[in-house]
């Protein structure tokens, strides 16, 4: 229940998210791509096989949230599954950046295969690691702070993601399928041994609050989270805003390619997330001068609002692209800051309603949402893609440009919308927020003191 975490803490705490971002744009953004324009799978069916796996791995979430929180061991409940787990996702994330060099049938086979254990490993590693974070402090504002360095952490991280690509295509040449295979064997040879370090540190350096007291009531637990309106409200906005940025971040690489005709996508992805870094310690600072709700709005309605005249740009519309790229960026941090600090507030309901600690399960059912948001949006949007007359590394039909431009900026800026529309209904305040914490400490008195009697 402290109200501050030292700065060591809070920067091993946001370790994992950096290292995880770092690898989270290339097999989100890149890999795609170099699946069908390098090694050479079909872009529609390579859409609908990231579809399937992603609405499986979707699945795991609220079983490995679920186990975790239900899990003693003398290393706490979180910590076994991040240390189990990250040897076999660096092994997982290697195999998917350095393909062998098969036919077309054997590369389908390596790339679900590939995928298939990174999902699962990366579940086991990032629900216990994200359920870790709501545990560490209670305090309405520090734990903005705190999940604020960790989202830093990780547009830090998506930054690095941005760059290190450009870089190496500068340093080792681009422009051949060879090239840009040891782009991304470079990649696996800087990111594995990066995950490894920042698990480490987070193992080693954040505590891990126990939870010994704790019982079983899984009927219990299931109708305080149906019954809990503000994480119901927060996860329906956020789930449907999620679905809308999956799809810019799946094709903005065939956006600037084929609608804008450019390539200096690296160029506005590092734009988009340098003013989303810079700006992301002024929405925590809304977030405590305005309240938490009014703030998240806003970046939304910002970053919605921007965003929404890319759908009209065309060829040779790159400075215009970039000033609506950058004004897009300055809600960027609060979009991602502000959720994850009102979900935790949600949690403490369920505490209060129950006398349980259950992130697992909230974060499970959080990353239900997030996965299948972004299996639809990589799915179908390459799907879509895919259905019309897309032909690799080749000039696009009129038809096949409108469809970029659609699914790229006006799909996601129509989803945001409904998504501010859902989130004006939420309804837990700061002054809310201390009712609960109290009615919580009085609970576990009245517990302790039944139990001394």
């Amino acid at each position: 229940m402290s109200n501050r975490l030292p700065w060591p803490v809070r920067l091993a705490y946001a370790a994992p998210a950096f290292a995880l971002a770092v690898v989270g744009i290339p097999v989100y953004v890149y890999l795609p791509k170099f699946y069908t324009d390098v090694v050479g799978l079909p872009v529609g069916l390579l859409g609908s096989l990231i579809l399937i796996l992603r609405v499986t791995d979707a699945l795991t979430d609220p079983l490995i949230g679920f186990w975790s929180d239900h899990s003693r061991t003398r290393w706490g409940r979180r910590k076994p599954f991040i240390l189990l787990a990250v040897l076999p996702l660096v092994l997982a994330i290697y195999a998917l950046f350095v393909p062998p060099e098969l036919n077309s049938d054997a590369s389908l086979y390596w790339f679900g295969g590939s995928l298939f254990l990174l999902f699962l490993c990366w579940t086991l590693v990032a629900v216990p690691y994200e359920a870790l974070g709501p545990d560490l402090c209670r305090d309405y504002h520090e734990r903005t702070a705190v999940l604020g360095i960790r989202e830093g952490s990780l547009l830090v991280g998506t930054l690095t993601a941005a760059v290190v690509p450009a870089v190496l295509g500068v340093l080792l040449g681009q422009g051949t399928a060879e090239l840009e295979r040891q782009r991304f064997e470079w990649m696996a040879l800087l990111y594995c041994p990066l995950i490894l370090l920042a698990c480490t540190l987070c193992l080693w350096k954040v505590p891990e609050p126990s939870h010994a007291h704790q019982r079983h009531t899984p009927g219990t637990d299931w109708k305080a989270l149906l019954n809990n309106r503000p994480f119901l409200v927060l996860l329906g906005a956020y789930t449907v805003s999620a679905f809308g940025s999956n799809l810019p971040a799946t094709l903005i690489l065939y956006y600037v390619e084929y609608v804008l005709q450019s390539s200096h996508a690296d160029l506005f992805l590092l734009i988009y997330f340098v003013v989303g870094i810079f700006c992301l310690p002024l929405w925590i600072l809304g977030g405590r001068q305005w309240g938490k709700k009014p703030a998240w709005l806003g970046a939304m309605a910002l970053n919605t609002g921007a965003f929404s005249g890319v759908f009209f740009l065309g060829p040779g519309d790159e400075t215009l692209y970039g000033i609506l790229v950058a004004l897009s960026g300055l809600g960027l941090g609060g979009v991602m800051v502000l959720p994850a600090s009102m979900q935790a507030d949600t949690i403490d309901i369920h505490e209060q309603l129950t006398g349980n600690r259950r992130e697992g399960k909230y974060i499970g059912l959080w990353s239900v949402a997030r996965k299948l948001a972004a299996a639809l949006g990589v799915g179908l949007g390459l799907l879509l893609l895919g259905l019309g007359d897309y032909q690799p590394n080749q000039i696009q039909s009129e038809q096949t440009v409108f469809r970029l431009r659609l699914l790229y900026a006006l799909v996601p800026c129509l989803c945001n919308a409904a998504a501010l529309l859902i989130g004006v209904f939420y309804p837990l305040t700061e002054e809310r927020h201390r009712e609960v914490l109290k009615a919580t400490r009085d609970r576990f008195r009245i517990s302790q003191d039944r139990s001394s009697d």
